[in-house]
């Protein structure tokens, strides 16, 4: 085996330049799957995140009868003393935090334009309100005796051209089915780095929501954030009644699960077409070598060398570029990975309907990831060298000392 491994360097070494771009063009392909795999990771960990934080939720509490499609008012599609409730769920340790929250569909008018919003009547206090707090860009955010404040998202301030202080006429949906209309002014600036909930979502405090809509003492839905997600079986089990729903963060966000599953399928399909570019570099390298070898190979077998020594000698070579094409893209693939992790790739306002995909994707790169893949480039790299290896195994003596013809 030592001999083989001589040969092999011996062999590679006669065309260093071919043999280096030959792996490198392997390193290039994992490094590439590298960052593949990490965008589709990081962008999927980003949506469920943010969709957990700043809408879903670890869990919900909803009236039997709630559709959320329908932004329903009504109130028997509401949940009745959601403080009592509150403070029931509040006593779990699990719990992070728990929050009545109203939702309610309306217009947004200044000036001249107006646009659809969605309100979002919260408890001002609520931890459960600190991405909004944290992305707070201008102005206060609200108080819970505030009857005359919103709080707008940057992308809704730029769209209507408004700054903290500047009043905005809102219409909103009541309980009757009529339409309420109101002068507020604007009291804070919020972005969460989501265009497509910033762009949509305008706060008031609880009580006003409760006012605006005619739905005093009720709530849309009971928000509630665990201190770790693997808690949530439990709780759900813990908060089970008759009287409400009780919806898992799983079950609220099946879209996101249904897109990532998908995107695993077809990613495999990438995966396997970029290494089999690659691999046909490899393919080629060694039947170039075969080739050059002819007279050669002749000679090694004229002396006694048998088939399968020729055949593990150019395995052994495939071998020596798998390792150092896997190794160069481990190292680059680390360094892009890297990168992206720390500064993210900026996409603005794309996005997919019914996902909250933050205006820039960070990558995240599993081990699981790393080892898989490379695993996989190095199996395939060895598979590509299979070919030029029996090639070289079968070539008769007489011909090949002839020079193959």
């Amino acid at each position: 085996m030592i001999q083989l491994l001589k040969m092999a360097f011996r062999d590679l070494g006669r065309n260093r330049r071919r043999s280096f771009f030959s792996s490198l063009a392997l390193g290039l392909g994992l490094a590439v799957l590298l960052l593949m795999a990490a965008f589709i990771n990081g962008e999927m960990n980003g949506a469920m995140d943010s969709t957990i934080r700043l809408q879903s939720g670890h869990l919900q509490i909803r009236a039997q009868n709630y559709n959320e499609t329908k932004t329903s008012l009504k109130w028997e599609d509401l949940v009745e003393n959601p403080d009592q409730i509150v403070a029931q769920i509040t006593a779990l340790s699990p719990v992070q935090a728990a929050t009545p929250r109203l939702f309610a569909s309306g217009i947004a008018s200044a000036g001249n334009q107006s646009t659809g919003v969605r309100v979002l009547g919260i408890d001002p206090l609520s931890q459960a309100n600190a991405p909004y707090l944290e992305g707070m860009t201008s102005g206060e955010f609200l108080t819970p005796d505030d009857r005359e404040g919103l709080v707008i998202g940057q992308p809704l301030a730029d769209k209507l051209d408004l700054k903290v202080g500047d009043p905005v006429n809102l219409s909103v949906n009541t309980s009757n089915g009529e339409v309420a209309q109101q002068p507020f002014t604007v009291r804070g600036v919020y972005s969460t780095q989501t265009n497509g909930f910033d762009s949509v979502t305008v706060f008031m405090p609880l009580a006003k929501a409760q006012a605006i809509t005619q739905t005093e003492n009720h709530a849309s839905v009971i928000f509630v954030l665990l201190n770790d997600k693997a808690d949530t079986d439990k709780v759900v089990a813990a908060l089970q009644t008759s009287q409400y729903k009780v919806l898992p963060w799983t079950q609220l966000n099946e879209l996101i699960i249904q897109f990532e599953d998908l995107a695993n399928s077809y990613i495999v399909i990438l995966y396997l077409i970029v290494l089999g570019v690659t691999a046909t570099v490899i393919v080629n390298t060694l039947i170039m070598a075969v080739f050059e070898r002819t007279r050669e190979i002749g000679i090694l077998s004229a002396i006694g060398m048998k088939g399968r020594s020729i055949l593990l000698m150019f395995l052994t070579e495939s071998t020596l570029l798998a390792i150092g094409g896997v190794v160069m893209g481990l190292i680059l693939g680390s360094l892009l990975v890297a990168y992206f992790t720390n500064y993210g790739f900026y996409i603005g306002k794309m996005g997919i309907s019914g996902m909250l995909i933050g205006n820039t994707i960070y990558a995240s790169l599993t081990v699981q990831d790393t080892v898989r893949l490379t695993i996989l480039a190095f199996i395939i790299t060895l598979l590509a060298g299979l070919y030029p290896a029996i090639l070289a195994a079968r070539m008769e003596p007489v011909l090949a000392l002839r020079g193959g013809k």
